[in-house]
């Protein structure tokens, strides 16, 4: 070790020696991001994890490299990141006209897994892989142990693949001799699967470092790292010399020790810096979103604001049925719950109603406002509230309360005590012979204006392409059941029009001819146009007939049918689609292709995780067929974390680059951002590559998703909602 670099870490050791009161500071409880967009040191990874529900984007800015990466946690022992980044030293491809000036482009998957969780004594251990469906360009495999100790956080490695650095002979090669020595990426890999043969073979490297929050500096973190990463196997190091689209070669190292500050804006934002390998700078943020708990960023002050002529209404609504009924609906629909039907039974001490509502994507916290209006405007005599919650025209769930239980806990929001006393059923299907039955004023329609942004990332033509438009979104309901929902945009500036990237798939274009799509749309498009009609046949079917514009590429007709017991954690399903391929400017005319799709779907929900799984079996767009599963999870919040992958029978080679289907997505809740309760989430998701093979339909309102926040188990995890 050079005389400079010992001489930085006896003044850190000897120098920080501050009173414990001098570190404290509101965010020094969190770990921050690596320059490899995962929790680590500072270009080596270590054993922290963010807790489950949260969402992180990291860039980072480390010559020859420019890293994009979405971090999620969805659990507190997984860590799984995707990163995009712009190699600098390599053209887009080997062949020079192709590229058009573009650097070279690599996305991959990232994951980290707690193995170990720390105590008094034990580090913290973690495993994890870098890149390990992607390209390999840097691929790395790693086991670190963290342990902190007062003010520091240490941190022992060992990696292979792209942090085999300081290496020594791989003891794993005593189990097998496959462990002694490691393929080398060469970049013309289509990538995209799992190479398990590969995992943790070759030499081993050992990387290590420490960090601490410098005393009286509002939480600046000093990182101290002797670096493990391997930069003759990462990326292109050697240029032109051993990759044929690569014109110049890494800077190597002149140090193995990395030094790094990191700056805490605040609790999300963290601002970096480090010099690395003795001649290089780097520069980066993060930015964290902790959004497992409810109200995770702003608290509500939505709350129900009782009447203040309560009295005098209850006698109103005391002289008679008519008026018992016409003050419910105006009094509910003043809370955006809309009364469907009511009636009072004939000893008047049960009064039933089926309501809607579009406000509050808890059914559970729609129901505590319903009761509470009830109780407000009900005359007294009344013991027990009947309400069954409608969604879609769908009877969900019935949930009978008894008022004096009801409001005997609800000062102290003693909502698990009140549960007891709740009743919670199937909601029965057929039509009752309700004696109030409000005229629906059909048809109506709901119009929502908005902006909106529409992106290609990556490709080589340019990195960046979009456009940006102003976009309509209706629904006309002509029955309860029946509605017909739009989506029309008017363009306001399309820079689509140096794209030129066509598609090279051998399949039908279903997906690939985006470019078109994009191109195309520049004045008027129509995304949706489609037409829904809902039945239920027994207490546990629901079916749907759908017809029309089903999304920008694809029109048809077709329908799902869905078994959904209410107690039960599981769902079956079906859909059948027969669809036509829409003209590329996406208004009402049609291209040839025309196929016939459709699958079996299998739901179950876990009920403490709220883990979904999602196993669907078919025909899909392009006519191939298979399986496609779909994992993810619902918080408290509402954040829906997701991921999928598909497997079909069109092989590695006619699926193209990225070998098979995969991809993530995120919904995140409109109200967490609003001191109001909103329904309706946020969407955003990404597949590395679009292919054909094993794309479906994106069709709207699906069945489970309709039915799923008025099903037991839903309704179950939101109990404490009840009194909001």
């Amino acid at each position: 070790m050079s005389i400079r670099y010992l001489t930085i870490l006896v003044f850190v050791f000897f120098n920080l020696n501050a009173s414990i009161k001098d570190y404290i500071f509101p965010y020094n409880d969190l770990s921050s991001y690596s320059n490899y967009s995962t929790l680590g040191i500072i270009q080596n990874p270590n054993s922290r994890f963010h807790e489950e529900g949260t969402l992180a984007f990291s860039l980072t800015h480390s010559d020859p490299y420019i890293k994009g990466s979405i971090v999620a946690y969805p659990f507190s022992w997984l860590e799984a990141a995707y990163h995009y980044t712009d190699i600098n030293n390599a053209l887009y491809s080997d062949v020079e006209s192709f590229s058009g000036g573009q650097s070279y482009k690599d996305k991959g998957f990232d994951i980290k897994l707690l193995m170990i969780r720390e105590g008094r004594f034990m580090p913290q251990i973690a495993l994890g892989l870098r890149d390990f469906a992607g390209t390999d360009v840097f691929g790395a495999e790693f086991i670190t142990m963290t342990k902190n100790v007062q003010n520091y956080d240490f941190t022992l490695g060992f990696g292979f693949g792209g942090l085999s650095a300081n290496g020594i002979s791989n003891p794993l090669k005593s189990i097998d001799k496959r462990f002694q020595s490691r393929a080398k990426a060469d970049g013309d890999t289509q990538g995209g699967e799992p190479d398990f043969k590969k995992y943790f073979t070759g030499d081993m490297g050992i990387f290590a470092g420490f960090e601490t929050i410098l005393p009286n500096t509002k939480g600046i973190r000093f990182k101290v790292e002797y670096d493990g990463t391997n930069y003759n196997v990462e990326g292109f190091p050697f240029g032109a010399n051993s990759f044929k689209f690569a014109f110049e070669d890494v800077r190597q190292p002149q140090s193995k020790w990395n030094f790094g500050f990191v700056y805490p804006v605040n609790r999300f934002i963290h601002l970096n810096a480090s010099f690395l390998k003795g001649n290089t700078f780097s520069i980066g943020f993060s930015a964290s979103g902790f959004w497992k708990n409810k109200n995770p960023v702003v608290a509500k002050t939505d709350k129900h604001v009782p009447k203040s002529n309560s009295s005098e209404i209850k006698k109103i609504t005391s002289t008679s049925d008519q008026q018992l009924y016409r003050g419910t609906l105006a009094e509910m629909k003043e809370n955006e719950l809309y009364v469907r039907e009511a009636n009072i039974s004939d000893d008047r001490e049960t009064y039933s109603i089926v309501y809607s509502q579009t406000k509050y994507n808890s059914f559970v916290r729609a129901t505590g406002r319903a009761v509470q209006t009830l109780d407000e405007i009900i005359p007294s005599e009344v013991k027990t509230f009947e309400l069954v919650n409608q969604n879609a025209g769908l009877n969900l769930n019935k949930v009978q309360v008894d008022r004096e239980s009801f409001n005997k806990y609800k000062d102290e929001n003693l909502y698990s005590l009140a549960v007891r006393d709740l009743e919670f059923l199937p909601a029965g299907f057929e039509e009752k012979d309700y004696s109030f039955q409000p005229f629906g004023d059909y048809p109506s329609t709901f119009v929502d204006i908005a902006p909106e942004l529409r992106s290609q990332i990556g490709g080589p033509d340019g990195f960046f392409f979009g456009d940006l438009s102003l976009s309509l979104y209706s629904e006309t309901k002509f029955a309860r059941n029946i509605a017909l929902s739009g989506h029309a945009s008017v363009g306001l500036y399309n820079g689509f029009g140096d794209l030129k990237l066509s598609s090279d798939s051998v399949l039908p274009h279903v997906r690939t001819d985006i470019v078109k799509y994009l191109k195309n749309s520049n004045d008027y498009s129509i995304k949706r146009l489609q037409l829904d009609y809902f039945k239920q046949f027994s207490p546990n079917v629901y079916t749907k007939i759908t017809g029309g514009i089903l999304e920008s590429m694809f029109a048809g007709i077709g329908g799902e049918v869905l078994y959904r017991p209410f107690y039960s954690n599981f769902a079956l399903g079906a859909e059948l689609w027969r669809v036509r391929q829409r003209e590329y400017n996406m208004m009402f005319k049609f291209l040839d292709y025309q196929t016939t799709t459709g699958h079996i779907n299998l739901y179950y929900r876990e009920p403490r995780s709220q883990v979904l799984l999602t196993l669907r079996g078919g025909r899909f767009l392009a006519e191939d067929s298979g399986f496609n599963f779909d994992f993810s999870r619902r918080f408290p919040s509402g954040l829906i974390i997701g991921a999928f992958f598909s497997l079909t029978d069109v092989s590695e080679e006619e699926f193209g680059e990225g070998s098979f289907d995969k991809g993530f997505y995120f919904h995140v809740p409109i109200e967490i951002f609003s001191s109001s309760y909103r329904e309706g989430h946020s969407s955003f998701g990404l597949r590395p590559l679009t292919r054909d093979g094993a794309q479906l339909i994106q069709h709207n309102l699906h069945l489970y998703g309709v039915t799923d926040q008025g099903s037991f188990i839903n309704f179950s995890n939101d109990f404490d909602d009840l009194y909001e």
